[in-house]
């Protein structure tokens, strides 16, 4: 993944179909569609960058869809769907990256409606320059809200998973700095397919016969 438009495109396919499997799974919870749904968002959003791909990068529609992905969207979505499907008594303390997700994902979207987003392939990466200011802060509210709600969320599934991504995001930080986005939304999109699992476990007994 990552490594080319056909990686790209061939990963996010796969990833969305177990999207699809994931959400037919917690159709009878409603409260944990919107979580059970991250491997479609993240599935998809693959696809796009097989799309800047096949374009040689620049910053045309697909270049701003990936990025309005990436950042507010996941920003937002994440603390959202675990505090919809968190126990009641984990709800209080998952306030916090809730709020934090609302107000970076604000910046974000702010920031992306008034600059522009360009993409550059690097080898076997894509590269963003997305001139985020104040991009400490913001990474910091990204990732108390995107992991931080995983790893406060109480239920062993998730805060595994709220586990690897967070190592996840450390290893592309290290390895691949400048194209640090790119891997690191991969890496979590693979990650995501826990959730299908997830959802399987959850599951009301009478609605598996």
């Amino acid at each position: 993944m990552c490594w080319s438009a056909t990686a790209d495109l061939a990963a996010g396919t796969g990833i969305a179909a177990v999207g699809v499997v994931s959400v037919s799974l917690a159709a009878h919870r409603p409260r944990d569609l919107p979580l059970a749904a991250l491997p479609l968002l993240l599935g998809a959003h693959q696809i796009v960058e097989a799309a800047i791909w096949q374009h040689g990068g620049g910053t045309g529609p697909a270049t701003l869809a990936w990025a309005v992905i990436a950042l507010p969207v996941l920003a937002l979505w994440v603390p959202v769907a675990v505090w919809c499907a968190a126990a009641p008594t984990a709800r209080r303390r998952l306030l916090i990256p809730l709020a934090a997700g609302t107000v970076t994902a604000a910046a974000l979207a702010y920031a992306l409606a008034t600059r522009p987003v360009g993409a550059e392939i690097r080898g076997h990466t894509v590269g963003y320059s997305l001139g985020l200011p104040q991009a400490g802060l913001l990474v910091a509210g990204y990732l108390l809200a995107t992991v931080g709600s995983l790893l406060l969320s109480g239920e062993r599934a998730l805060v595994l998973f709220g586990v690897l991504v967070a190592a996840g995001a450390a290893v592309c930080f290290v390895l691949w700095r400048s194209e640090y986005v790119s891997t690191w939304c991969a890496f979590a999109a693979l990650c995501s397919l826990l959730l299908t699992r997830w959802a399987a476990r959850r599951r009301p007994a009478h609605a598996a016969t």
